[in-house]
């Protein structure tokens, strides 16, 4: 037997490869399928089975093109009903797989079709648990996102995963390893470990959400509490997960189309493109396209992609090196958004060397903004881009938050005529925000290099955020 878990840190999901006695079984893949032929026909083994978890929100699984090359079929949960020929598998029903045995539990709550793999060994000794999103390490899946397919509240979908959690997870043995299809950074839930592969006992003993004497109502409250927003391109992936989309060698070949710089041009404006700018940001600071949007490929570039960008058919073109293109285009429809028509040949030099105009972002080091704050007794216009949380753990004295997610609904709070200072953990998601600012004629900014680590490094003075209702 042999279990595999291949993790992916940008999205923060874990896809799975099982093997015994030359057969094969992929669990929610991930949109680039090559990797688990080549691994299985490496093996001398085939792919048999396509299991899903459920109707993935923020990804676009593999699934449909895995099939479509291997021939394999895919195994949803009950009440599923894709577009697309699919088995739609009974609780408890079985598949075999060489000396393995998966058994499908319903486990419906994240969403209805979710569903749990109960893996057995040759010995049919209960083994391992594929639990997609409803059971993370730390967490569970939240229960809002399925609402309007459900036709349920988050308080009656969350009562559902409370059942399904203690009718089909939690009798089950202390020993077995659990699998889930996420970690910490995920959207899909709030308070997730950082570890990807636990025991159940562990997380019986840990998970708030799995407390044995945990009522009813008191998990309700305690898993709907501090749910952020979710993402907006989610229903859009949760759509394409469902009815199909197209075979990533198409998008990949559509978006490899390279365009001199009056080329570029002309379709940006044409097509009414985004300029993705997607380089290390202290590249883009010295000098970028105007209006471009900086999301840089080695941060957690497709989460913020689709959340800022948000609708998966706007059309994008990409200022990249050239050696990474294919893996920005492959990075970009894992989160739905097939519609890149093109990059920039020969990068942002070549636009330099066209004579073409060209903006920067000014940006200065923690040391020189502490300075300006000692010199004008901590009094200048300071916007902190984290997420609350983080502002309100630790922030800069009297910087007002902004968060990058929600950044088009505080515009109105920056300065129109007075130089103002933004800053986020490390450097990445201020520059996200510069660019995102500036892209809407708001140039009066500066970066700070290095972000809060480097501020505190400093020697800047910072606050704790203290709630009102605590004031006497």
């Amino acid at each position: 037997m042999k279990i595999e878990q291949i993790y992916t840190g940008c999205l923060a999901q874990g896809a799975y490869y099982i093997e015994s006695d030359g057969e094969v079984a992929i669990i929610d893949p991930l949109r680039e399928v090559q990797p688990y032929i080549d691994k299985a026909e490496a093996a001398g083994a085939k792919i048999k089975y396509i299991f899903e978890t459920h109707f993935h929100a923020d990804f676009v699984s593999g699934h449909v093109t895995l099939s479509e090359k291997t021939g394999a079929p895919i195994i949803y949960g009950p009440n599923a009903n894709p577009n697309f020929e699919a088995t739609t598998a009974k609780d408890g029903q079985k598949f075999k797989l060489g000396e393995l045995l998966f058994v499908v539990l319903h486990t419906p709550g994240h969403t209805m079709e979710s569903i749990t793999y109960l893996l057995r060994d040759k010995e049919g000794k209960n083994h391992a648990l594929f639990t997609g999103d409803t059971l993370f390490l730390g967490d569970v899946g939240r229960p809002d996102l399925a609402q309007k397919a459900a036709h349920m509240t988050q308080e009656e979908l969350a009562g559902t995963l409370y059942e399904s959690l203690r009718t089909k997870i939690m009798p089950l043995a202390d020993d077995i390893t659990v699998y889930p299809a996420h970690g910490a950074g995920s959207a899909c839930g709030k308070n997730m470990m950082k570890e990807t592969v636990d025991t159940l006992g562990h997380q019986k003993e840990m998970n708030y959400a799995l407390r044995a004497d945990m009522t009813k109502e008191e998990f309700v409250k305690e898993v709907t509490d501090g749910l952020l927003p979710p993402p907006a391109y989610f229903p859009m992936n949760v759509k394409m997960n469902k009815e199909g989309y197209k075979n990533i060698d198409e998008v990949i070949a559509q978006g490899e189309n390279a365009l001199a710089p009056d080329a570029f041009e002309a379709v940006a404006n044409e097509a009414g493109a985004v300029v993705l700018d997607v380089r290390h940001q202290n590249d883009f600071a010295k000098g970028h396209i105007p209006g471009s949007v900086f999301i840089g490929i080695d941060g957690s570039f497709a989460p913020w992609v689709g959340d800022l960008i948000k609708d998966v058919r706007q059309p994008i073109l990409l200022v990249a090196n050239k050696d990474r293109i294919e893996e920005v285009i492959t990075r970009l429809s894992r989160v739905g958004f097939d519609n890149t028509i093109g990059y920039l040949e020969g990068g942002f030099e070549a636009w330099k060397k066209a004579a073409k105009e060209y903006d920067t972002v000014t940006s200065i080091t923690a040391s020189e903004f502490k300075q300006i704050e000692d010199d004008t007794n901590n009094d200048v216009p300071v916007f902190d881009v984290r997420k609350p949380s983080e502002f309100q753990s630790e922030h800069v004295l009297n910087a007002t938050n902004t968060s990058l997610s929600n950044i088009n609904n505080h515009l109105a709070e920056y300065p129109k005529n007075e130089t103002f200072y933004v800053y986020c953990a490390g450097g990445y998601r201020s520059m996200i925000a510069a660019s995102i600012l500036k892209s809407r004629g708001i140039h009066n900014l500066i970066d700070i290099q290095g972000g809060f680590t480097a501020i505190k490094d400093a020697g800047v003075e910072t606050t704790e955020y203290v709630c009102p209702s605590t004031l006497k």
